[in-house]
C-alpha cells in the first residue's frame, strides 16, 4: 500500500473514526492533544496535511497518554496517536482500533458492541 493511495487514506479515516469514539475519555482532564492527533489524521486522509504533521501530532498524543491519570484516558490518547501514525505507517490502523477497545473496557463500556462497530466499518484493503 503506497502512501496516500485511496486505500491508505480510507484506513487512516477508519482509524480516526475508531479513536474519535473514545475521545471524550482522553479529554477528561481538558487535554487537547488526542483531538489534535485525530484532526491531523483526518487532514492527511483529506489530502490537506503532510505525514510529518500527522507524526508530530501522534507524538504529542502519545505524550498525553504517558501523562494521563487513568487507564481509560491513556488508552484513548494512544488510540488517537496510532490513528495519526497510520498516515505514516498503515499498519498502525489496527492499533488505533485496539487501543480504542481498551479504553472502552477501562471505562466499563461495551467492548463487544464497539468491536462490532469497528469491524463493520474497516475498509477493504488490497
Amino acid at each position: 500500500m503506497h502512501h496516500n493511495s485511496k486505500e491508505h487514506r480510507a484506513l487512516v479515516q477508519w482509524a480516526a473514526d475508531c479513536a474519535e469514539r473514545v475521545l471524550p475519555l482522553a479529554e477528561a482532564n481538558g487535554d487537547k492533544r488526542a483531538r489534535q492527533a485525530i484532526s491531523a489524521a483526518r487532514g492527511f486522509a483529506a489530502g490537506k496535511n503532510s505525514v510529518d504533521h500527522a507524526r508530530r501530532a501522534a507524538e504529542a498524543a502519545h505524550a498525553a497518554a504517558r501523562e494521563a491519570g487513568t487507564d481509560a484516558a491513556r488508552n484513548a490518547a494512544r488510540a488517537a496517536g496510532h490513528a495519526a501514525e497510520t498516515a505514516h505507517v498503515p499498519a498502525h490502523g489496527p492499533h488505533a482500533a485496539n487501543y480504542a477497545l481498551k479504553a472502552v473496557i477501562a471505562a466499563g463500556g461495551d467492548d463487544e458492541a464497539e468491536e462490532k462497530w469497528q469491524d463493520e466499518r474497516v475498509p477493504a484493503i488490497g
